[in-house]
Protein backbone atom coordinates (compact mmCIF):
# COMPACT_ATOMS: atom_id res chain seq x y z
CA UNK A 1 0.00 0.00 0.00
CA UNK A 2 1.36 3.35 -0.84
CA UNK A 3 2.44 5.38 2.00
CA UNK A 4 3.56 2.01 3.97
CA UNK A 5 6.71 2.09 6.14
CA UNK A 6 8.84 -0.22 7.60
CA UNK A 7 8.01 -0.59 11.34
CA UNK A 8 11.44 -0.06 12.28
CA UNK A 9 11.27 2.95 10.67
CA UNK A 10 13.22 5.24 13.50
CA UNK A 11 10.53 7.80 14.15
CA UNK A 12 8.55 5.40 15.95
CA UNK A 13 11.28 5.00 17.93
CA UNK A 14 11.20 7.65 21.26
CA UNK A 15 14.60 8.25 23.21
CA UNK A 16 15.60 6.33 25.87
CA UNK A 17 12.77 4.48 27.63
CA UNK A 18 11.93 6.65 31.11
CA UNK A 19 9.74 3.64 32.77
CA UNK A 20 11.34 0.47 34.64
CA UNK A 21 10.09 -2.71 35.48
CA UNK A 22 8.28 -0.66 38.52
CA UNK A 23 6.92 1.91 36.74
CA UNK A 24 5.75 -0.16 34.08
CA UNK A 25 3.54 -2.41 36.47
CA UNK A 26 2.16 0.58 37.93
CA UNK A 27 1.14 1.85 34.70
CA UNK A 28 -1.35 -1.47 34.11
CA UNK A 29 -2.18 -1.68 37.31
CA UNK A 30 -3.04 1.95 38.33
CA UNK A 31 -4.61 1.78 34.87
CA UNK A 32 -6.68 -0.97 35.55
CA UNK A 33 -7.64 -0.07 39.07
CA UNK A 34 -9.70 3.22 38.82
CA UNK A 35 -13.26 3.59 39.93
CA UNK A 36 -14.63 0.50 39.09
CA UNK A 37 -13.83 -1.68 42.15
CA UNK A 38 -15.25 0.98 44.08
CA UNK A 39 -18.51 0.89 43.11
CA UNK A 40 -18.70 -2.80 41.20
CA UNK A 41 -19.65 -4.90 44.74
CA UNK A 42 -23.16 -3.40 44.56
CA UNK A 43 -23.62 -4.21 41.01
CA UNK A 44 -22.81 -7.86 41.45
CA UNK A 45 -24.13 -8.75 44.88
CA UNK A 46 -27.69 -9.47 43.07
CA UNK A 47 -25.63 -12.42 41.00
CA UNK A 48 -23.99 -14.42 44.16
CA UNK A 49 -21.69 -16.51 43.18
CA UNK A 50 -22.30 -16.07 39.51
CA UNK A 51 -20.45 -13.24 39.96
CA UNK A 52 -17.42 -14.89 41.27
CA UNK A 53 -17.56 -17.19 38.06
CA UNK A 54 -17.98 -14.10 35.67
CA UNK A 55 -14.89 -12.78 37.36
CA UNK A 56 -12.79 -15.91 37.10
CA UNK A 57 -14.08 -15.93 33.50
CA UNK A 58 -13.08 -12.23 32.91
CA UNK A 59 -9.55 -12.55 34.51
CA UNK A 60 -9.07 -15.69 32.55
CA UNK A 61 -9.80 -14.09 29.36
CA UNK A 62 -7.96 -10.93 30.13
CA UNK A 63 -4.84 -13.04 31.61
CA UNK A 64 -4.93 -14.94 28.07
CA UNK A 65 -5.13 -11.44 26.21
CA UNK A 66 -2.35 -10.28 28.22
CA UNK A 67 -0.33 -13.32 27.54
CA UNK A 68 -1.16 -12.58 23.36
CA UNK A 69 -0.10 -9.07 23.60
CA UNK A 70 3.57 -10.01 25.76
CA UNK A 71 4.33 -12.94 23.07
CA UNK A 72 3.44 -10.34 19.62
CA UNK A 73 5.64 -8.16 21.91
CA UNK A 74 8.78 -10.49 22.02
CA UNK A 75 8.49 -11.45 18.48
CA UNK A 76 7.47 -8.65 16.60
CA UNK A 77 9.47 -5.83 18.82
CA UNK A 78 10.00 -3.27 15.99
CA UNK A 79 6.17 -3.10 16.11
CA UNK A 80 5.92 -0.62 18.92
CA UNK A 81 2.90 -1.76 20.28
CA UNK A 82 -0.65 -2.97 19.43
CA UNK A 83 -1.05 -0.74 16.86
CA UNK A 84 1.75 -1.85 15.25
CA UNK A 85 0.70 -5.86 15.19
CA UNK A 86 -2.56 -5.21 13.70
CA UNK A 87 -0.82 -2.93 10.69
CA UNK A 88 2.03 -5.47 10.22
CA UNK A 89 -0.78 -8.37 9.81
CA UNK A 90 -3.78 -6.68 8.10
CA UNK A 91 -1.86 -3.56 6.84
CA UNK A 92 -2.15 0.08 6.94
CA UNK A 93 -5.81 0.48 6.58
CA UNK A 94 -6.70 -1.65 9.43
CA UNK A 95 -4.29 -0.33 11.64
CA UNK A 96 -5.63 3.16 11.07
CA UNK A 97 -9.23 2.26 12.10
CA UNK A 98 -8.10 0.06 14.91
CA UNK A 99 -5.77 2.71 16.12
CA UNK A 100 -8.66 5.25 16.09
CA UNK A 101 -11.00 3.63 17.87
CA UNK A 102 -9.20 2.80 20.66
CA UNK A 103 -7.62 6.79 20.54
CA UNK A 104 -11.42 7.47 20.45
CA UNK A 105 -12.31 4.63 23.82
CA UNK A 106 -8.75 6.80 25.30
CA UNK A 107 -10.48 9.57 25.18
CA UNK A 108 -13.97 8.61 26.82
CA UNK A 109 -11.75 6.61 29.12
CA UNK A 110 -10.45 9.61 30.65
CA UNK A 111 -13.56 12.22 31.02
CA UNK A 112 -15.13 8.94 32.48
CA UNK A 113 -12.71 8.66 35.13
CA UNK A 114 -12.67 12.11 35.72
CA UNK A 115 -16.50 12.25 35.90
CA UNK A 116 -15.85 9.71 38.60
CA UNK A 117 -13.41 11.22 40.38
CA UNK A 118 -15.38 14.82 40.51
CA UNK A 119 -18.59 12.37 41.68
CA UNK A 120 -16.39 11.27 45.00
CA UNK A 121 -15.22 14.62 45.56
CA UNK A 122 -18.52 15.75 45.38
CA UNK A 123 -19.28 13.54 48.33
CA UNK A 124 -16.98 15.74 50.31
CA UNK A 125 -17.71 19.01 48.50
CA UNK A 126 -21.35 19.02 47.78
CA UNK A 127 -21.05 22.16 44.99
CA UNK A 128 -18.84 20.17 42.31
CA UNK A 129 -22.59 18.00 41.93
CA UNK A 130 -24.87 20.95 41.95
CA UNK A 131 -26.08 22.51 38.72
CA UNK A 132 -25.78 20.82 34.67
CA UNK A 133 -22.33 22.93 33.95
CA UNK A 134 -20.02 22.32 37.20
CA UNK A 135 -19.16 18.80 37.65
CA UNK A 136 -17.97 19.08 33.64
CA UNK A 137 -16.08 21.93 34.20
CA UNK A 138 -14.44 20.10 37.39
CA UNK A 139 -13.58 16.89 35.13
CA UNK A 140 -11.84 19.17 32.48
CA UNK A 141 -9.96 20.87 35.48
CA UNK A 142 -8.67 17.42 36.80
CA UNK A 143 -7.80 16.49 32.93
CA UNK A 144 -5.38 19.35 32.62
CA UNK A 145 -4.23 19.28 35.89
CA UNK A 146 -2.63 15.35 34.67
CA UNK A 147 -1.77 16.69 31.24
CA UNK A 148 0.25 19.42 33.36
CA UNK A 149 2.25 16.14 34.89
CA UNK A 150 2.54 14.33 32.23
CA UNK A 151 4.01 17.44 30.44
CA UNK A 152 7.23 17.70 32.93
CA UNK A 153 8.26 13.80 31.04
CA UNK A 154 7.33 10.60 31.28
CA UNK A 155 9.53 9.62 34.57
CA UNK A 156 7.62 12.33 35.92
CA UNK A 157 4.18 10.51 35.23
CA UNK A 158 5.85 7.31 35.76
CA UNK A 159 6.96 8.48 39.65
CA UNK A 160 3.36 9.56 40.13
CA UNK A 161 1.82 6.21 39.14
CA UNK A 162 4.30 4.71 41.54
CA UNK A 163 2.21 6.27 44.70
CA UNK A 164 -1.31 6.86 43.43
CA UNK A 165 -1.30 2.72 43.19
CA UNK A 166 0.94 2.21 46.91
CA UNK A 167 -2.25 4.62 48.49
CA UNK A 168 -5.11 2.72 46.22
CA UNK A 169 -4.33 -0.75 46.73
CA UNK A 170 -4.44 0.45 50.80
CA UNK A 171 -8.17 0.09 50.44
CA UNK A 172 -8.38 -3.04 48.94
CA UNK A 173 -6.44 -4.60 51.44
CA UNK A 174 -7.77 -3.31 54.51
CA UNK A 175 -11.28 -5.27 52.77
CA UNK A 176 -9.25 -8.54 52.10
CA UNK A 177 -8.19 -8.71 55.52
CA UNK A 178 -10.97 -7.77 57.38
CA UNK A 179 -13.10 -10.10 55.48
CA UNK A 180 -10.53 -12.85 56.54
CA UNK A 181 -10.71 -12.24 60.20
CA UNK A 182 -14.92 -11.86 60.08
CA UNK A 183 -14.70 -14.97 58.31
CA UNK A 184 -12.44 -16.83 60.17
CA UNK A 185 -13.83 -15.03 63.90
CA UNK A 186 -17.86 -16.17 62.67
CA UNK A 187 -18.86 -12.31 62.45
CA UNK A 188 -20.16 -13.68 59.04
CA UNK A 189 -20.08 -16.38 57.00
CA UNK A 190 -19.92 -16.63 52.90
CA UNK A 191 -23.22 -18.42 51.50
CA UNK A 192 -23.78 -21.59 50.22
CA UNK A 193 -22.66 -22.16 46.36
CA UNK A 194 -25.27 -23.99 45.21
CA UNK A 195 -24.47 -25.22 41.47
CA UNK A 196 -27.85 -25.26 40.77
CA UNK A 197 -28.10 -21.28 40.76
CA UNK A 198 -25.67 -20.90 38.25
CA UNK A 199 -26.49 -20.04 34.94
CA UNK A 200 -24.94 -18.95 31.52
CA UNK A 201 -27.18 -16.07 31.24
CA UNK A 202 -26.22 -14.49 34.66
CA UNK A 203 -22.23 -15.15 34.50
CA UNK A 204 -22.47 -13.45 30.89
CA UNK A 205 -23.94 -10.43 32.68
CA UNK A 206 -21.37 -10.48 35.66
CA UNK A 207 -18.69 -11.02 33.19
CA UNK A 208 -19.73 -8.12 31.12
CA UNK A 209 -19.75 -5.70 34.28
CA UNK A 210 -16.59 -6.75 35.52
CA UNK A 211 -15.16 -5.84 32.01
CA UNK A 212 -14.84 -2.33 32.31
CA UNK A 213 -12.77 -2.91 35.68
CA UNK A 214 -9.88 -4.81 33.70
CA UNK A 215 -9.50 -2.43 30.71
CA UNK A 216 -6.21 -1.40 30.78
CA UNK A 217 -4.37 -4.52 30.65
CA UNK A 218 -2.57 -3.63 27.27
CA UNK A 219 -0.75 -0.16 28.80
CA UNK A 220 2.71 -1.44 28.87
CA UNK A 221 2.21 -2.39 25.49
CA UNK A 222 0.70 0.86 24.26
CA UNK A 223 3.45 2.64 25.84
CA UNK A 224 6.18 0.10 24.56
CA UNK A 225 8.36 3.26 23.13
CA UNK A 226 8.68 4.79 27.12
CA UNK A 227 9.57 1.04 28.46
CA UNK A 228 13.03 0.57 29.29
CA UNK A 229 13.87 -2.98 27.61
CA UNK A 230 10.44 -3.54 26.24
CA UNK A 231 10.90 -6.64 24.56
CA UNK A 232 11.29 -8.00 28.21
CA UNK A 233 9.36 -5.51 30.64
CA UNK A 234 6.77 -5.20 28.78
CA UNK A 235 5.37 -8.91 28.76
CA UNK A 236 6.22 -8.66 33.07
CA UNK A 237 4.45 -5.46 33.31
CA UNK A 238 1.47 -6.80 31.22
CA UNK A 239 1.38 -10.64 32.56
CA UNK A 240 2.32 -9.56 36.20
CA UNK A 241 0.13 -6.19 36.39
CA UNK A 242 -2.62 -8.21 34.81
CA UNK A 243 -2.46 -10.89 37.79
CA UNK A 244 -2.36 -9.07 40.36
CA UNK A 245 -5.34 -6.73 39.78
CA UNK A 246 -7.35 -9.57 38.76
CA UNK A 247 -6.72 -11.32 42.03
CA UNK A 248 -7.51 -8.45 44.07
CA UNK A 249 -10.63 -7.54 42.36
CA UNK A 250 -11.72 -10.93 42.57
CA UNK A 251 -11.22 -11.20 46.50
CA UNK A 252 -11.89 -7.91 47.78
CA UNK A 253 -15.58 -7.42 45.14
CA UNK A 254 -16.15 -11.29 46.13
CA UNK A 255 -16.01 -10.15 50.16
CA UNK A 256 -18.12 -7.38 49.59
CA UNK A 257 -21.18 -8.75 47.35
CA UNK A 258 -21.22 -12.13 49.20
CA UNK A 259 -20.57 -11.64 53.37
CA UNK A 260 -22.69 -8.10 53.21
CA UNK A 261 -26.80 -9.25 53.05
CA UNK A 262 -27.52 -9.10 49.30
CA UNK A 263 -29.91 -6.71 49.28
CA UNK A 264 -27.68 -4.25 51.39
CA UNK A 265 -24.99 -4.37 49.24
CA UNK A 266 -26.91 -4.13 46.01
CA UNK A 267 -28.76 -0.96 47.14
CA UNK A 268 -25.31 0.90 48.80
CA UNK A 269 -24.33 4.01 47.31
CA UNK A 270 -20.91 3.25 48.42
CA UNK A 271 -20.27 -0.67 49.43
CA UNK A 272 -16.70 -0.16 50.27
CA UNK A 273 -17.79 1.79 53.29
CA UNK A 274 -21.05 -0.25 54.18
CA UNK A 275 -18.84 -2.94 54.45
CA UNK A 276 -16.12 -1.47 56.58
CA UNK A 277 -18.03 0.34 59.03
CA UNK A 278 -20.71 -2.89 59.29
CA UNK A 279 -17.59 -4.74 60.98
CA UNK A 280 -15.50 -2.10 61.93
CA UNK A 281 -16.60 1.19 64.42
CA UNK A 282 -16.72 4.68 63.08
CA UNK A 283 -17.39 6.71 60.26
CA UNK A 284 -15.19 5.38 57.48
CA UNK A 285 -17.16 6.97 54.40
CA UNK A 286 -15.10 9.94 53.81
CA UNK A 287 -12.21 7.81 53.83
CA UNK A 288 -13.07 6.04 51.44
CA UNK A 289 -14.15 8.42 49.57
CA UNK A 290 -11.31 10.02 49.59
CA UNK A 291 -8.68 6.21 48.20
CA UNK A 292 -11.40 6.16 45.52
CA UNK A 293 -10.36 10.38 44.33
CA UNK A 294 -6.70 8.65 44.66
CA UNK A 295 -7.91 5.85 42.60
CA UNK A 296 -8.99 7.81 40.17
CA UNK A 297 -6.24 10.22 39.92
CA UNK A 298 -3.58 7.64 39.60
CA UNK A 299 -6.29 5.97 36.59
CA UNK A 300 -6.48 9.55 34.98
CA UNK A 301 -2.93 10.36 35.11
CA UNK A 302 -1.49 6.86 33.54
CA UNK A 303 -4.31 7.44 30.74
CA UNK A 304 -3.42 10.58 29.98
CA UNK A 305 0.14 9.36 29.43
CA UNK A 306 -1.66 6.52 27.28
CA UNK A 307 -3.56 8.70 25.04
CA UNK A 308 -0.64 11.21 24.17
CA UNK A 309 1.34 8.16 23.71
CA UNK A 310 -1.34 6.70 21.54
CA UNK A 311 -1.26 10.07 19.12
CA UNK A 312 2.19 10.00 18.96
CA UNK A 313 2.79 6.81 17.73
CA UNK A 314 -0.04 7.11 14.62
CA UNK A 315 1.58 10.00 13.65
CA UNK A 316 4.73 8.08 13.18
CA UNK A 317 3.37 5.85 11.24
CA UNK A 318 1.77 8.35 9.06
CA UNK A 319 -1.54 7.53 10.78
CA UNK A 320 -1.61 11.09 11.37
CA UNK A 321 -0.05 14.02 10.66
CA UNK A 322 3.41 13.93 11.28
CA UNK A 323 3.54 16.82 13.59
CA UNK A 324 1.97 15.17 16.31
CA UNK A 325 5.57 12.98 16.78
CA UNK A 326 7.77 15.42 17.78
CA UNK A 327 8.89 15.42 21.15
CA UNK A 328 10.85 17.62 23.35
CA UNK A 329 13.98 17.08 24.64
CA UNK A 330 12.37 14.73 27.76
CA UNK A 331 10.85 12.43 24.85
CA UNK A 332 7.46 14.30 25.86
CA UNK A 333 5.07 14.26 22.85
CA UNK A 334 4.06 17.89 23.83
CA UNK A 335 1.81 18.23 20.80
CA UNK A 336 0.39 15.30 20.92
CA UNK A 337 -0.29 15.51 24.61
CA UNK A 338 -2.05 18.80 24.23
CA UNK A 339 -3.99 17.78 21.20
CA UNK A 340 -5.59 14.64 23.65
CA UNK A 341 -6.07 17.23 26.40
CA UNK A 342 -8.17 19.47 23.96
CA UNK A 343 -10.30 16.69 22.57
CA UNK A 344 -10.84 15.24 25.88
CA UNK A 345 -12.15 18.45 27.65
CA UNK A 346 -14.35 18.29 24.27
CA UNK A 347 -15.97 15.32 25.33
CA UNK A 348 -16.39 16.32 28.47
CA UNK A 349 -18.06 19.59 27.54
CA UNK A 350 -20.25 18.25 24.77
CA UNK A 351 -22.17 16.17 27.48
CA UNK A 352 -22.27 18.41 30.03
CA UNK A 353 -26.13 18.85 30.36
CA UNK A 354 -26.15 15.30 31.46
CA UNK A 355 -26.28 14.39 35.31
CA UNK A 356 -23.12 13.22 36.82
CA UNK A 357 -24.34 9.77 36.77
CA UNK A 358 -25.78 9.47 33.41
CA UNK A 359 -22.66 11.07 31.80
CA UNK A 360 -20.68 8.31 33.58
CA UNK A 361 -22.72 5.49 32.25
CA UNK A 362 -22.68 6.72 29.05
CA UNK A 363 -18.99 7.24 28.81
CA UNK A 364 -18.56 3.75 30.35
CA UNK A 365 -20.14 1.99 28.03
CA UNK A 366 -18.77 4.07 24.89
CA UNK A 367 -14.98 3.39 26.32
CA UNK A 368 -15.44 -0.21 27.07
CA UNK A 369 -16.94 -1.07 23.80
CA UNK A 370 -14.39 0.70 21.96
CA UNK A 371 -11.62 -0.97 23.48
CA UNK A 372 -12.97 -4.36 22.64
CA UNK A 373 -12.48 -4.04 18.76
CA UNK A 374 -8.49 -3.87 19.71
CA UNK A 375 -8.45 -6.46 21.88
CA UNK A 376 -9.73 -8.83 18.87
CA UNK A 377 -8.13 -6.72 16.46
CA UNK A 378 -4.88 -8.01 18.57
CA UNK A 379 -5.49 -11.70 18.56
CA UNK A 380 -6.41 -12.00 14.99
CA UNK A 381 -3.53 -10.31 14.16
CA UNK A 382 -1.77 -12.59 16.15
CA UNK A 383 -3.34 -15.63 14.49
CA UNK A 384 -2.28 -14.05 11.17
CA UNK A 385 1.66 -13.61 12.08
CA UNK A 386 1.56 -17.10 13.26
CA UNK A 387 2.27 -15.94 17.36
CA UNK A 388 0.88 -17.67 20.13
CA UNK A 389 -1.80 -19.80 17.96
CA UNK A 390 -3.57 -21.53 19.96
CA UNK A 391 -3.74 -18.81 23.01
CA UNK A 392 -4.26 -16.16 20.23
CA UNK A 393 -7.62 -18.37 18.86
CA UNK A 394 -9.22 -18.70 22.38
CA UNK A 395 -8.53 -14.79 23.07
CA UNK A 396 -10.25 -13.90 19.47
CA UNK A 397 -13.46 -16.08 20.82
CA UNK A 398 -13.10 -14.16 23.88
CA UNK A 399 -13.24 -10.37 22.78
CA UNK A 400 -15.79 -11.94 20.45
CA UNK A 401 -18.19 -13.03 23.54
CA UNK A 402 -17.48 -9.79 25.08
CA UNK A 403 -18.34 -7.62 22.09
CA UNK A 404 -21.76 -9.93 22.09
CA UNK A 405 -21.92 -9.64 26.29
CA UNK A 406 -21.75 -5.44 25.67
CA UNK A 407 -25.42 -5.77 23.60
CA UNK A 408 -25.54 -4.62 19.66
CA UNK A 409 -26.39 -0.93 20.65
CA UNK A 410 -22.86 -0.19 22.28
CA UNK A 411 -20.89 -2.51 19.96
CA UNK A 412 -22.82 -0.71 17.17
CA UNK A 413 -22.17 3.15 18.30
CA UNK A 414 -18.55 1.99 18.95
CA UNK A 415 -18.37 0.36 15.15
CA UNK A 416 -20.38 3.95 14.00
CA UNK A 417 -17.70 5.39 16.09
CA UNK A 418 -14.60 3.75 14.20
CA UNK A 419 -16.11 4.15 10.77
CA UNK A 420 -16.01 8.36 11.34
CA UNK A 421 -12.38 8.05 11.61
CA UNK A 422 -13.38 7.49 7.14
CA UNK A 423 -12.62 10.95 6.10
CA UNK A 424 -9.46 11.51 8.31
CA UNK A 425 -7.77 8.15 6.57
CA UNK A 426 -9.23 9.55 3.00
CA UNK A 427 -7.42 12.97 3.55
CA UNK A 428 -4.35 11.04 4.90
CA UNK A 429 -4.15 8.91 2.28
CA UNK A 430 -4.89 12.00 -0.87
CA UNK A 431 -1.93 13.83 1.19
CA UNK A 432 0.35 11.65 1.87
CA UNK A 433 1.12 13.25 5.07
CA UNK A 434 4.49 13.24 6.52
Amino acid sequence: MAGDRDSSDPRLRTSAGSLGLMAAVALVMGNMIGSGVFLLPASLAPFGWNGVIGWLATISGALVLAFVLSRLTHARPSAGGPAGFVTEAFGRRAGFFISWIYLVSLWTSVVTIAVAAVSYLSSMMPFLGRGAYVPALAAIALLWLMTLINLRGTRAAGGFQIVTLGLKVIPLLVVIFLAVYVVSSGQASLPRFDATEVNAGAVNGAATLTLWALLGFESASVAAARVRRPEVNVARATLWGTALTGVLYLMVCSAIALLLPRDQAAHSAAPFATFVSRFLDGDVATLVAIFAVISCIGALNGWTLLEAEMVRDMAARRLLPAWFAETDARGTARRALLISAVVASLFAAMNASRTMQALFEYLLLLSTSATLWLYLACALAALKLGVARVPALVGTLYALWTLWGAGIGASGLSFVLMVLGLPIWLWLRRSDVD
